[in-house]
C-alpha cells in the first residue's frame, strides 16, 4: 500500500509546472525500497516521541535538490503539496536531525550509503534483464 496518493499522466497538458516530474520521485522510493531502507537506517537516530521519520526527512532532503533546492529551507517546495509528497517536516525539525546527523557524521553517512546501496540492489533486480 503506497503512502502517496495515485497518479494519472496524460500528454499535451497546459498550466504544468517545471518540476512537474518531482511527483514520480517518491514513488521511485517506494518502489526501490529506499524510504524503507532509509528508515531502517537512521533509526537510532529518530528521538523517542518524534513524529517524523529520518529516512523520510532525508528523502525528502534528495527530492528537494532534486527539483533545484540548494539549502534546508527549500524542503518547503514539497510541503506545498502534501497529496503529493506526504507530510514533511518543519524547517526546525529538519535542522535538528541534520545538526544530529552531523554529530555522528560517520555512523550516519555509513547508515544512508548502506541504505542507498541495498536500494540500488533492488532496482536492478526489478529491472532484471531489461537493465
Amino acid at each position: 500500500m503506497s503512502r502517496y496518493l495515485s497518479l494519472s499522466v496524460e500528454g499535451g497538458g497546459t498550466g504544468i509546472v517545471s518540476h512537474a516530474g518531482a511527483a514520480l520521485l517518491p514513488r521511485v522510493g517506494e518502489k526501490t525500497g529506499l524510504l524503507d531502507e532509509l528508515s531502517r537506517a537512521l533509526a537510532p537516530w529518530r528521538k523517542p516521541l518524534a513524529i517524523h521519520d529520518p529516512g523520510k526527512i532525508v528523502f525528502d532532503l534528495a527530492v528537494s535538490v532534486a527539483i533545484g533546492g540548494d539549502c534546508l529551507a527549500d524542503i518547503a517546495q514539497l510541503r506545498g503539496d502534501r497529496d503529493v509528497f506526504g507530510l514533511v517536516a518543519s524547517d526546525p525539525t529538519v535542522s535538528r536531525l541534520i545538526s544530529s546527523l552531523a554529530a555522528d557524521a560517520g555512523p550516519a553517512v555509513a547508515a544512508i550509503n548502506t541504505a542507498r546501496s541495498h536500494s540500488r540492489a533492488n532496482a536492478w533486480q526489478a529491472a532484471g534483464t531489461v537493465a
